[in-house]
């Protein structure tokens, strides 16, 4: 990037490979991306930023990054949908590569809830060539994200997408028979209810203000599937690990996000009684944030070092 860079310190709880562990250069940003310019403002303390309030100014930033780190030259969400933080996205991906590299075949992945901004998939082939399978209940989100894949040459033959179209399962219906995966990566949904997640976005823009927010802007947070399900991040994650039995030699190594920490000694419990082979946890921190790569295997040491 450009010597031009803002004063604030460097995001060093990101995972060491991460390429956003530096300030941003709005500088470099804005000459890849002219759009960006028209939300780069100097903040109250003298840096370059933008306003995270701002779905607009969120979308070019992050657009921004993809095509300067990554080489996409092609990215856009429909208005509504799921916005995600980049830095946050790439650390699960290098921690995961951390955990399963390295491999003796071709590492293929398989995305739970690609969504239409197919993040996970973008930086795990951008960064490592994974191939990756991305799944969702949303049509909208498998028509956006295919656009995606076919207007960036990068991505093109490395993504295949798959609509679920029981909202009750999870591989089921996606994973085929004898298929075969390096890992699973999934951002679960993390509220409990609509009022929960309308709650939590409230909260979380009052953050970012730093005053009360009491409205919420359509297109900052999200569809419905993708902020909250019955029984929230919790019940999710129970789901995906009950069913991971089944395909338990489909998969070497499962994983999840876990935004809350509390949930862990209850996914603990639940992952005893699947009598798998090994589970690991990630911590990993963006900002004043800490969350957990949850990851279990039913593969042995020395299976998972052949193949």
């Amino acid at each position: 990037m450009s010597e031009n860079k803002s004063k604030l310190p460097s995001k060093s709880n990101l995972h060491p490979k991460s390429k956003h562990r530096e300030a941003y250069d709005f500088q470099a940003l804005t000459k890849i991306h002219p759009q960006l310019k028209d939300f780069v403002k100097v903040n109250e303390f003298g840096n370059e930023s933008i306003d995270f309030f701002n779905p607009e100014a969120v979308k070019a930033l992050n657009y921004s990054l993809l095509k300067y780190f990554y080489k996409i030259e092609n990215w856009q969400i429909p208005a509504n949908y799921l916005c995600p933080p980049i830095p946050g996205r790439a650390d699960y991906i290098h921690h995961l590569a951390a955990l399963i590299e390295p491999r003796k075949t071709k590492i293929k992945c398989l995305d739970i809830g690609v969504g239409a901004n197919c993040i996970y998939p973008i930086i795990g082939v951008a960064e490592y060539g994974w191939d990756f399978v991305g799944s969702d209940i949303d049509p909208i989100s498998i028509k956006n994200a295919q656009e995606i894949i076919d207007s960036n040459s990068i991505l093109k033959g490395r993504i295949e997408l798959r609509l679920q179209t029981n909202e009750q399962s999870i591989f089921e219906g996606i994973i085929q028979a004898n298929e075969q995966f390096t890992a699973t990566i999934c951002n679960p949904p993390f509220h409990a209810s609509a009022e929960k997640a309308s709650k939590g976005s409230k909260r979380k823009l009052s953050n970012l203000k730093k005053e009360k927010t009491n409205t919420v802007s359509l297109n900052f947070g999200g569809q419905s599937n993708e902020l909250w399900c019955e029984g929230g991040e919790l019940q999710f994650v129970k789901q995906l690990i009950s069913e991971s039995r089944k395909f338990s030699k489909n998969c070497i190594w499962f994983s999840s996000l876990i935004s809350k920490k509390d949930h862990l000694f209850s996914l603990y419990k639940h992952l005893k009684k699947q009598n798998v082979e090994e589970i690991k946890t990630i911590q990993m921190g963006q900002g004043n944030k800490t969350s957990h790569l949850l990851a279990w295997t039913y593969y042995s040491v020395e299976e998972r070092k052949q193949g």
